[in-house]
């Protein structure tokens, strides 16, 4: 069932946020709490404590895409020089016997994400050899789940089958919108019938599940177009789809999101209009919505693991493979050991001179504290199961009820309710999620940021 929001409602709460994709949010991380030798004792203490019971996870970053889109937020490098892919995954397997070197037995892989940039724009036979590399020292989980990022312009029947055939089972496409001014606007042209190609080569391969990432916020964009291109991506019935919002963020991502005319965006409840209208569309052709922008049809993954309330959130967005221990290998990867968050230096030389010099490649991080471990799980239940409570000792943190009093006003606006110590998301407070971890995200509250750090919440 849709709920449609009020437009006072978007007005009040359309306000610059954070996705949550951590908690803390990298603008409010306390660099100086780490430091390597600190994130290697947090890094081997939650392996120990994670790895045969769970497994761990391992998110690869692949930079290189040959041409630039504009309304990319990606940390990436623009070239059409191919031979950067080979010295590029040797970095990657340096980087990793870094880390084998900390661990007393064989890692067990969980899951694996290759995300970008884009992936497909190394070789088949390179990402083959990067992935049997990794696991000449580690053992696959019963249960593995490996994704990539796809671009549907140079993804070939030969990538998808070698990928398939090394336990890869999710492939997601980066379609954003299928209106033609749209794609010249953002710089990715990129025909139905080239998305269609792919998508059925997967299929026939037997990929279980086949995602389409979409934006809505694009330029020019209109519920007409947003109409259009929903309705070609139902002729496909991809498993899951994400329906992102477009984040404009150019004081971040430098003049990479400046492409265009800034008046060609849709602004607050025109912007809201497309994703109302994407929302119906989905309902109506059997997609149920996961959490945040996310839809899945009842046979995928996401859906079984939201009626379980096993859905995990972390920097790779939703996943049902939640493991402890997520180390990310590449440049400006993020790594996570539930206590301790550590980022990879975000430019390639910087990269590749630190494992030159046998040093893992780290920046930046922040080591959690006792509140934040709390808080972290408060918006992690939100952000997954649309719900929390405090009823227990380990739930509770000194400012719980300056955050109930601004769950209040939450409540009197039909976004929420709160009974017995706990907290539910109405189903038309949706929306609003990331408005409602706000109240909880007293790193950011204690120190407003004097600039716009985050996109726009709605």
């Amino acid at each position: 069932m849709n709920y449609p929001i009020k437009n006072s409602l978007i007005e009040k709460y359309n306000v610059p946020g954070p996705r949550y994709t951590s908690y803390p949010t990298v603008p409010y991380w306390e660099e100086a709490s780490i430091n390597t030798p600190i994130w290697k004792n947090s890094a081997t203490v939650s392996f120990n404590e994670s790895n045969v019971k769970e497994g761990i996870s391992l998110y690869i970053h692949l930079p290189y895409c040959e041409s630039l889109c504009t309304f990319c937020g990606c940390n990436k490098r623009i070239t059409k020089n191919h031979r950067v892919e080979v010295p590029y995954i040797q970095s990657l397997l340096q980087e990793w016997d870094l880390y084998l070197q900390l661990f007393k037995e064989k890692p067990i892989i969980k899951e694996i994400h290759l995300g970008g940039g884009t992936p497909t724009f190394f070789k088949p036979e390179n990402l083959k050899s990067l992935i049997d590399n990794l696991f000449k020292r580690a053992k696959r989980h019963p249960e593995w789940e490996f994704s990539f990022e796809g671009h549907p312009n140079n993804t070939s029947q030969i990538h998808l089958q070698t990928l398939y055939d090394i336990g890869f089972r999710r492939v997601s496409f980066g379609v954003q919108d299928y209106d033609i001014e749209i794609q010249k606007v953002i710089h990715r042209n990129q025909p139905f019938d080239q998305v269609a190609k792919v998508h059925h080569w997967a299929k026939e391969i037997g990929y279980t599940s086949i995602g389409h990432d979409l934006v809505f916020g694009l330029p020019k964009q209109t519920e007409d177009t947003i109409t259009q291109t929903i309705e070609k991506t139902n002729l496909l019935k991809p498993d899951r789809i994400a329906f992102y919002s477009y984040a404009h963020v150019p004081w971040i991502k430098g003049n990479g999101q400046r492409g265009f005319d800034e008046n060609d965006l849709p602004k607050d409840k025109e912007k809201r209009k497309l994703y109302e209208k994407g929302k119906t569309l989905l309902s109506e052709a059997g997609y149920v919505e996961i959490g945040m922008d996310h839809f899945a049809l009842p046979s995928d993954s996401l859906f079984s693991a939201t009626q379980h309330k096993t859905l995990h959130r972390n920097f790779m967005g939703y996943t049902h493979a939640k493991t402890q221990l997520m180390i990310g290998l590449g440049v400006s990867a993020i790594s996570d050991s539930w206590y301790c968050f550590a980022q990879n230096h975000k430019t390639i030389e910087e990269y590749q001179t630190a494992l030159s010099n046998n040093q893992l490649p780290i920046f930046r991080g922040h080591l959690l504290n006792e509140e934040d471990l709390v808080i972290r799980k408060h918006v992690l239940n939100i952000m997954c199961s649309l719900q929390t409570s405090w009823t227990t000792a380990e739930l509770q943190f000194s400012d719980l009820p300056q955050t109930l009093e601004k769950l209040q006003e939450l409540e009197q606006d039909g976004i929420l309710t709160i009974n017995q110590q706990q907290l539910q998301v109405k189903p038309e407070g949706i929306p609003f999620i990331r408005n409602i971890c706000m109240a909880f995200d007293w790193r950011m509250l204690r120190n407003k940021p004097q600039t716009q750090l985050f996109s726009m919440t709605i």
